[in-house]
C-alpha cells in the first residue's frame, strides 16, 4: 500500500516560501497547510506574512491559518495533531497537501512523526518555573532529555516560557522524541528548500519591513489587536513585528529605532532559522536545495508520479 505523498517546502523568512508553494498547489492540485507558528492566530495578518489574498487570488485553499484567537495557547502537540488531520482530509479528497512554512520545530514533529502528547498544565509548577532563571531551566531540561536539550535552537535556549513548558512535560514522563525518518509508516515527503545568500535575504528583510510599516499598516494591525484585549506582554510575545510596533506603540522606543531593532532581529532569526536546516540535514533530513519554480516543478512531477 503506496503512502500518502507530502510536499514540504521550507525556508528562511522572505524567502518566497508562500509564493512557490502557492505556484506548485495551483499546478499540481494541491492545498496548503501552514508551518508558521503566529499563522494559527487570527487577526495577525501582516506581521506574520499570510498573503491571504494571494490565496484567494490563485483559488488555493489553506489550512492552520486563522486557527486561534491571540490570547489563546497554541502548543506544539495540537499542530500536530490538526496537521495531520488536514493531510489526510487533502489527500482523501484527491488533492496533493504541501506542507509551507518556516517553523523548524512544527516541520520536523510532523515529518519525523513526534510522539506528543498534551501535557496537563500545573500552575504551581509553571509559576515555580518560570520563578527561574534560563540557566537553571536549560540545567533542568537537559537533566530530563539531554538530547532535546541540546537540539534547541537559540530562540528556544534564551525563552523563559519555552523552557518552562518542556521542563513541565518531561516532568510528567511524557514522550518527546522524534522516530526514526524511516519509521514514519503514514507519509512519504519530499522536502523542497529555499536558500538565499545572507546579504541577498538581508535586502528581502529590509525592503519587507518597510513594505508591512508604509503599505500594509502593520501598525494599525497591531494597535486593532491591542485594542481588542491583546496585551503589550502577550503581543510582545511573538517576537519581531509584534514586539517592537509595541514597544514603539507604547511609546518605549520611537519609529527609526523600531525599525533598526527589527530589522536586526529579523536578520538574526533568519540565520537561526538557517541554523536549524542546517542541524536538521546532519540529523538525516534530506532537503532539496531549489533556486527557481523549474527545479521545484521537476521534483514535485517525479515525486507523484513514483
Amino acid at each position: 500500500m503506496k503512502k500518502t505523498k507530502v510536499v514540504v517546502i521550507l525556508g528562511c523568512t522572505a524567502s518566497g516560501k508562500t509564493g512557490l508553494g502557492i505556484k506548485l498547489s495551483d499546478l499540481f492540485g494541491g492545498e496548503i497547510i501552514s508551518a508558521d507558528s503566529r499563522q494559527v492566530f487570527k487577526g495577525m495578518d501582516i506581521g506574520s506574512g499570510k498573503d491571504l489574498k494571494d490565496y484567494v487570488t490563485a483559488k488555493i485553499p489553506y489550512h492552520l491559518i486563522d486557527v486561534v484567537k491571540p490570547n489563546t495557547k497554541f502548543s506544539l502537540a495540537k499542530y500536530q495533531r490538526l496537521a495531520s488531520v488536514a493531510i489526510e482530509d487533502i489527500w482523501r479528497r484527491g488533492k496533493l497537501p504541501f506542507i509551507v512554512g518556516g517553523t523548524g520545530l512544527y516541520l520536523q514533529a510532523i515529518v519525523e512523526d513526534y510522539k506528543l502528547s498534551e501535557a496537563k498544565s500545573d500552575l504551581k509548577m509553571r509559576a515555580a518555573l518560570e520563578a527561574l532563571s534560563v540557566d537553571e531551566l536549560l540545567g533542568k531540561l537537559a537533566h530530563l532529555n539531554s538530547e532535546f536539550a541540546a537540539r534547541l535552537n537559540n530562540s528556544d535556549r534564551h525563552n523563559k516560557r519555552r523552557l518552562a513548558r518542556y521542563v513541565e512535560i518531561f516532568s510528567q514522563e511524557l514522550e518527546f522524541v522524534p522516530r526514526k525518518f524511516s519509521d514514519n509508516a503514514k507519509y512519504d515527503f519530499l522536502l523542497l528548500g529555499i536558500d538565499w545568500p545572507m546579504e541577498v535575504l538581508e535586502d528581502k528583510i529590509r525592503h519587507r519591513i518597510i513594505e508591512r510599516l508604509e503599505k500594509e499598516d502593520m501598525i494599525g494591525e497591531i494597535k486593532r489587536l491591542h485594542q481588542e484585549k491583546v496585551s503589550w506582554k502577550r503581543l510582545e510575545s511573538f517576537g519581531l513585528e509584534y514586539k517592537y510596533v509595541a514597544l514603539y506603540l507604547q511609546g518605549k522606543i520611537d519609529y527609526e529605532t523600531m525599525i533598526e531593532r527589527l530589522n536586526t532581529a529579523t536578520r538574526q532569526f533568519a540565520k537561526r532559522q538557517k541554523t536549524w536546516w542546517k542541524r536538521w540535514e546532519k540529523q538525516g533530513a534530506k532537503i532539496n536545495w531549489v533556486n527557481n519554480f523549474l527545479e521545484a516543478k521537476d521534483l514535485v512531477k517525479g515525486f507523484v508520479k513514483r
